[in-house]
């Protein structure tokens, strides 16, 4: 199939997670200016984003039944909203107000990642297509590309309001792109008078692989200009660069990764990425400059970037046909747990015991997908069920 093909079949999924990545590219990045806009150090600002994944989470858990109530404008909706959301934060100048816009972050952010992964598993089996990779590296792109141009406004002096707004704008319109002729999202639900296909465990260890792999990318990629800035004494324009490095680096490892995974085994290749994005967490940690920070999140990028579109395209695949949305709406609902939950860990760690200390916990936590994906190997592909749709 040439690329041509292979980029319009994956264009709702693309434009999704590409507008995700832009708006949450933004937000790492103008971090430093919504704490100083707020008056809290990293601890209270870590406090601040935790009522994030609570709604980001029962957004989730509610997600399969208003897909599928909203039928095939579902991802279109969601990810409008999502949009419109993230220009809240940078207007939340009172303190008690900054949560309940990010709790409208994470509820959008929530709804949108369930369908677009589904939406995505859905078109990968489909069209025989591995389109996982592909459409994460968009993720990866768009939030290089929202980090990077909101370094270029802050460096313009502008306030965060302006910042998220902008970016926001730009987000809608990539959300404009997933409106599909047809983008219903089959098996969200089990039809009534239909008995629900057995998930297994395929979906709570593929989302627990996803869930550390998130943890760790979005916690880095969301305290990572804080740490250029407040321990290496890096510049704003320096601090913005952290992220989108990350971001920038996993972005052509997915798209390399596109290639790689049809000829490599996946449990090897998710092995592997956790060993070296362990690595480059730590060479982050004991950074004395800058420089050699970038190096560490280049290489913490280039082992990450495989984990999770790889064990989200197991689960698609191991799962039963009749199950596969459902399937992997769990495995995405146990790892945003990590998505979510990352930032305001590592505000913590940070806040208690420094931005180094919270590096460190990552690269710990990233070598336990190692035994994850031993599990996730010994789990046979899910049979279809005789009895009918599940």
């Amino acid at each position: 199939m040439s690329i041509l093909s292979t980029l319009t079949a994956a264009r709702t999924g693309i434009a999704a997670f590409a507008a995700m990545g832009v708006l949450w590219g933004t937000f790492a990045a103008v971090l430093p200016d919504i704490k100083t806009m707020l008056g809290v150090d990293e601890t209270r600002l870590g406090l601040l984003m935790f009522m994030t994944p609570i709604a980001a989470v029962c957004a989730m858990l509610l997600a399969p039944r208003i897909g599928a109530g909203l039928g095939r404008v579902a991802l279109p909706v969601a990810a409008c909203l999502m949009a419109a959301a993230f220009a809240l934060p940078g207007h939340a100048a009172v303190i008690w107000i900054f949560p309940l816009a990010m709790m409208c972050c994470g509820a959008a952010t929530g709804l949108t990642d369930v369908l677009m992964n589904a939406r995505v598993a859905a078109l990968e089996n489909a069209r025989g297509l591995h389109l996982m990779n592909l459409t994460h590296a968009a993720y990866s792109f768009g939030y290089a590309g929202g980090a990077l141009a909101t370094g270029m406004m802050r460096s313009w002096g502008w306030p965060p309001a302006w910042v998220m707004g902008a970016m926001a704008g730009a987000a809608l319109l990539l959300a404009l792109l997933t409106i599909e002729r047809d983008g219903r999202i089959e098996g969200l639900v089990t039809p009534k008078g239909k008995i629900a296909g057995h998930l297994g465990l395929v979906p709570v260890i593929g989302g627990g692989m996803v869930l550390i792999a998130f943890m760790t990318e979005n916690a880095a990629e969301n305290w990572s200009a804080l740490h250029i800035e407040k321990t290496l004494g890096g510049s704003p324009a320096e601090g913005a660069a952290g992220p989108a490095t990350l971001a920038l680096t996993m972005g052509f490892a997915r798209l390399a990764g596109q290639g790689i995974v049809t000829r490599v085994n996946p449990y090897w290749l998710m092995r592997g990425g956790a060993v070296v994005a362990a690595f480059g967490a730590l060479i982050a940690a004991m950074a004395v400059s800058p420089a050699m920070a970038y190096a560490g999140f280049i290489v913490m990028g280039i082992g990450g970037s495989v984990i999770a579109p790889t064990a989200f395209s197991l689960v698609g695949r191991q799962a039963a046909p009749e199950a596969r949305a459902r399937a992997v709406a769990r495995a995405t609902l146990l790892g945003y747990f990590g998505y979510f939950f990352g930032p305001p860990t590592l505000g913590f760690l940070a806040g208690t015991f420094g931005l180094r200390a919270a590096f460190v916990f990552a690269a710990l936590m990233l070598c336990v997908i190692i035994a994850l994906v031993g599990m996730m190997a010994r789990q046979r592909p899910a049979r279809t069920d005789p009895s009918g749709p599940g």
